[in-house]
C-alpha cells in the first residue's frame, strides 16, 4: 500500500472508531439529561475549576456561539454562574455551582467507568501507545493548518 493510500485508511479507521466511541459516550452523557457539550463543559470545570468564557470553546473544541449558548443552558439549570474577573472587567469565568459539583460527582464515577469499557479493546500499553500517536498525528495536522494559511 502506497503512503498515501495509508493515509486514506487511517482516516477511515480513525473516523469510524471514533463515531462508534462518541455515539456510545454521548448516549451515557444524555441519560443524565445532559447534552455532549453540556457535559464537557461541566467535566472541564469539574476537573479545572473557575475557567475563562473565553477559553472554554478552544478547550472542548467547539464555537464561541455554542459555548454561550452552553453556558446560557447549564446556568438556568443551577449547575454553573458567571463570575467577573476583579482584575479584569474583560474576562468572565464559569464556575460550578454546589448543585453543579454535586451532579458531576455522582456521575462522573460512572461515566469515567463506561468510557473505560469502550477502551476495554486495547491493552494499557496500547492505550498509552495510542495516545502517543494520536498526539502526534493531531499536533502534525494543526501545524500543516498553519502552514496552508500564510
Amino acid at each position: 500500500m502506497s503512503e498515501q493510500e495509508l493515509s486514506l485508511k487511517l482516516f477511515v479507521v480513525l473516523s469510524k472508531a471514533y463515531k462508534v466511541v462518541m455515539e456510545s459516550a454521548v448516549k451515557d452523557m444524555k441519560k443524565h439529561g445532559l447534552s455532549a457539550t453540556e457535559f464537557s463543559v461541566l467535566e472541564l470545570l469539574y476537573h479545572k475549576g473557575r475557567f475563562p468564557l473565553q477559553q472554554i470553546g478552544e478547550a472542548i473544541l467547539i464555537t464561541s456561539g455554542g459555548i454561550t449558548y452552553t453556558i446560557d443552558k447549564l446556568e438556568a439549570k443551577g449547575y454553573l454562574k458567571r463570575v467577573s474577573c476583579e482584575e479584569d472587567r474583560r474576562v468572565t469565568y464559569a464556575e460550578m455551582t454546589p448543585q453543579g459539583q454535586e451532579l458531576l460527582q455522582s456521575i462522573f464515577p460512572e461515566h469515567a467507568a463506561v468510557i473505560d469499557s469502550l477502551m476495554a479493546g486495547v491493552t494499557a500499553e496500547e492505550k498509552e501507545t495510542a495516545i502517543t500517536l494520536l498526539k502526534k498525528l493531531g499536533y502534525a495536522a494543526k501545524q500543516h493548518k498553519r502552514i496552508k494559511k500564510t
